[in-house]
């Protein structure tokens, strides 16, 4: 099943920062979407790679996080 996770942080950097490394994780870029004026990080995931997106998310210490 497909989760959507979404992460909010405080700053337009953070969020070019996460995209990179979901990127370097193997996360490909079309499961990713970000809101750079809201600060926000989405990815659609299957559930097996569900602690490995969660992981790189709160990595970079998130106001909020929800799937």
């Amino acid at each position: 099943m497909t989760e959507i996770i979404t992460a909010v942080y405080a700053s337009k950097e953070t969020v070019a920062n996460v995209y990179d490394e979901l990127v370097s994780t193997g996360i490909p870029r079309e499961k990713i979407k970000i809101d750079a004026d809201k600060h926000q990080v989405q990815v659609m995931t299957p559930d097996v790679s569900d602690p490995e997106v969660t992981e790189v998310l709160r990595r970079h210490q998130p106001i909020e996080i929800r799937s």
